[in-house]
């Protein structure tokens, strides 16, 4: 039961709670395998988009007895985070206004041993052109590497682009192959890349952010929407999308989802099966 579906969520653009939650349910299918057992972070808006609104990772009090939660070390404690495991968990998760699904690059129980190492593309300029060879280039020094690799629009102003670890990773080995990789990347195009964290020093370069690949660190589910007018997705899209530019961070939304996955279906469907492949360099 979804309270009070009339909630204007999104005032430019008329969205309400109620849609949002039936955003969730239709994608549920989709999302369900990628999220599936994966830490989150729920980042609310009670008010709407319009107002601030708060991030939430415990969910000590006022959850339902069914709801599956993960227990998680941190400093001085520990953090009970909510799992979306099943339909009815995400249509909680929606009552609550959560708009975005923060997840964690690994699955209980195994919350140690990260599945997807995470490279998170942040422009500091609009540069479509500048981003799409970014991308590209990331893909070939990945494909080097051995790695097989997926992408999806971040429903902000980048991209994020994940691999498949293998199944005993550690963060230590994830960590390690995103600043060799984004080390790769800025050694041939130091004008147009950084990992300065501080947006005063990044000089208008991308900001590769390798600082996913870390316990507790999180990146945007894939199908998850987005605080921003319009209801941007992060939406999963191919490799040829970016070839041809038909597709850019904030492209796909919460209304044109469902047309998507009409014409496309999930384009990550074959991520859980991957594997990869370590080559030597």
């Amino acid at each position: 039961m979804i309270t009070h579906p009339d909630k204007v969520l999104f005032p430019e653009d008329g969205i309400t709670k109620g849609e949002l939650a039936a955003y969730y349910d239709a994608v549920a299918p989709l999302m369900l395998p990628h999220v599936r057992r994966r830490l989150i972070t729920m980042e609310r808006f009670p008010n709407g988009i319009g107002e601030q609104g708060f991030i939430q990772k415990d969910v000590s009090k006022g959850f339902p007895a069914w709801l599956k939660r993960f227990e998680a070390p941190k400093k001085g404690g520990t953090v009970h985070y909510p799992l979306a495991n099943d339909r009815r968990s995400l249509q909680w998760l929606a009552n609550q206004n959560t708009i975005t699904l923060h997840v964690w690059p690994s699955r209980a129980p195994h919350i140690e041993r990260p599945d997807l190492c995470v490279f998170d593309l942040d422009p500091s300029r609009d540069e479509p052109a500048v981003l799409r060879d970014t991308l590209l280039l990331l893909r070939a020094v990945l494909d080097e590497l051995g790695h097989p690799s997926w992408v999806k629009t971040s429903g902000s102003k980048g991209f994020h682009v994940v691999v498949r670890l293998p199944a005993r990773a550690t963060f230590d080995d994830s960590a390690a192959l995103a600043d060799r990789v984004a080390g790769i990347l800025i050694e041939r195009r130091p004008r147009e890349l950084t990992q300065e964290f501080s947006k005063a020093d990044r000089g208008g370069r991308i900001y590769l952010d390798t600082a996913r690949n870390r316990a507790g660190a999180t990146f945007a589910a894939p199908y998850t929407v987005r605080p921003k007018p319009g209801a941007p997705v992060s939406a999963p899209c191919t490799w040829k999308e970016i070839e041809d530019g038909t597709v850019h961070p904030q492209s796909v939304t919460l209304r044109t989802m469902a047309g998507r996955i009409a014409s496309v279906g999930d384009l990550w469907h074959e991520l859980a099966a991957a594997r990869t492949r370590t080559k030597k360099r």
